[in-house]
């Protein structure tokens, strides 16, 4: 979907017009994949945009460089944190998306990157769901894509790394040219992975069952927020291995993600799942998961960081 652009980018250590911040042909991460990204929500609130989660994201995102063996330099985890306020708040965001992202640059060609600078840019702007606006309440149609997630030792699942989605872009692709709105993967031994940007859950008697971390999934934050809510109503969670046909018979089924936020899924390849419409127990978690987000109810778990609203600022070269 089309970006709406933003005023303000963070660029190699300094704030950048939007149409400045350019990269260069010959950069690494253009030819290779050597890149590591988040996404990460700011939702309205009374008093200014909260960011949801911001330390487990920066968090993973500081993992994934390790994976790829980044010097981050000056880019700590604080120095990120105030990064990211700083950059909603710049950009007089009521709600938006952030994207950090780190890259290897240009100066080498060739697979061995090590050479290479890392470069670091945050940039923001507004995005709504990212399965459509009918997607929270209506729920999805989704299919089982032929593509598979990558096997154990063949990639880095826990890292949110460029290169990696590629094959998730097939997933979309072959989703989006089926008349589905997602696809979903399965994993090297045929068991259920994840969706193309999304973790999976499934609702069965009243139990919820997701795939566990050796399912080659990216651990979502948003997978572990609904896991955490789950647990606060009572709800039972089981990390176990799912089958295809599980997904056709369960009673409930959603996806989770940033980008996702608690979206039900409505059918898979067809198969109305339960009804056919969103369950009571995804409805449940949707409730107490936008309402903690949106101020509704207290933020019991701390999720949350405030962005104080700034009339005006001092670019800093």
């Amino acid at each position: 979907m089309p970006i709406e652009t933003s005023e303000w980018i963070w660029y190699n250590s300094r704030w950048v017009k939007w149409e400045e911040a350019t990269v260069h042909v010959t950069a690494h991460a253009l030819h290779y994949g050597s890149s590591v990204f988040e996404g990460v929500r700011a939702y309205e609130g009374d008093e200014g945009p909260r960011i949801f989660r911001l330390d487990r994201h920066l968090e993973r995102f500081l993992d994934s460089s390790k994976l790829l063996r980044f010097d981050m330099g000056e880019h700590t985890m604080e120095r990120l944190t105030q990064l990211c306020i700083d950059l909603v708040a710049r950009n007089r965001h009521k709600s938006c998306y952030i994207r950090p992202i780190a890259f290897r640059g240009e100066e080498s060609m060739g697979l061995y990157p090590l050479d290479c600078p890392v470069e670091v840019v945050l940039f923001s702007f507004p995005w709504g769901p990212y399965l459509g606006d009918e997607a929270i309440e209506d729920g999805v149609d989704v299919q089982v894509s032929s593509w598979r997630r990558f096997a154990p030792g063949t990639g880095a699942p826990l890292g949110k790394i460029g290169g990696q989605y590629v094959t998730n872009q097939f997933v979309s692709i072959e989703a989006r040219q089926n008349g589905y709105a997602e696809g979903i993967m399965l994993d090297s031994f045929g068991f259920v992975s994840e969706g193309a940007g999304e973790n999976v859950f499934v609702v069965k008697r009243g139990e919820i069952t997701t795939p566990p971390i050796s399912a080659s999934i990216l651990s979502g934050v948003t997978r572990d927020s609904v896991i955490i809510l789950a647990r606060d109503l009572g709800i039972p969670v089981h990390f176990e291995n799912v089958t295809r046909e599980m997904l056709y018979l369960s009673d409930e089924l959603f996806m989770t993600g940033t980008a996702a936020e608690v979206s039900p899924v409505r059918s898979v390849d067809q198969i109305p799942i339960g009804e056919g419409t969103r369950g009571p127990i995804t409805k449940r978690l949707q409730e107490e998961f936008f309402n903690i987000v949106e101020g509704t109810i207290p933020d019991r778990h701390g999720w949350l960081t405030c962005v104080p609203q700034i009339q005006s600022v001092a670019v800093q070269d």
